[in-house]
């Protein structure tokens, strides 16, 4: 690879790809439709872009269908945080940059939403409550301001075959966790953490 291959321009940029098509535009939008809300309400899996001192982070977060976010209005969501392994990147970044990107993920539906915004931490109990119903009441929640979203086309996912049951991989097909920490740190106890995960993440959900 030569500098001479490397693309530095936003004018080379688009002289490769060209431009995008009317459709491709005409999808965002600077909140919530009524199909991009029943659309983002269904969902129970996204991932939470934000950009801090360190660097940028790109952070999981699952739950149950309804659970996972709730609407307040067509430019703001509220997403509760659960308190996970408490590393809190994703939260010590929103407090030295408020800016997020979301990616919204359905099981079975081969679009994905993409929500740009401005996130604050909030403890407010009206806030709280909204997420009563859950398992593992939320530690906080994040207030998102919308300034943009629109859907992302199927092709990635109809590439990866995500959904395809005979696409998907077993225990052991990968390295498991306490083997991914050994890999790490060199002397961790990967057998020992590997027999307690299930029991611990049942009890943490």
């Amino acid at each position: 690879m030569t500098q001479s291959h490397m693309i530095t321009s936003i004018e080379a940029l688009e002289a490769l790809y060209g431009q995008p098509s009317g459709a491709a535009l005409a999808k965002e939008t600077t909140h919530l439709t009524e199909e991009y809300r029943r659309w983002v309400e269904k969902a129970p899996f996204m991932a939470i872009a934000s950009c801090g001192p360190r660097g940028l982070d790109c952070s999981p977060r699952g739950d149950e269908t309804g659970q996972l976010l709730k609407v307040i209005d067509d430019h703001t969501l509220v997403l509760p945080d659960r308190g996970g392994n408490k590393r809190l990147d994703t939260m010590r970044n929103i407090l030295e940059d408020p800016r997020v990107s979301l990616l919204f993920l359905i099981p079975g539906i081969t679009e994905a939403m993409r929500i740009r915004g401005e996130a604050r931490i909030s403890v407010a109990p009206e806030l709280l409550g909204l997420f009563e119903g859950a398992n593992k009441p939320p530690v906080s929640v994040l207030v998102v301001t919308i300034t943009s979203v629109f859907f992302q086309c199927a092709r990635a996912l109809m590439r990866s075959r995500l959904w395809q049951a005979d696409a998907q991989l077993a225990p052991g097909d990968v390295p498991s966790a306490g083997e991914m920490i050994r890999g790490a740190s060199p002397g961790f106890d990967a057998g020992a953490y590997d027999q307690a995960l299930p029991e611990r993440q049942k009890n943490s959900l």
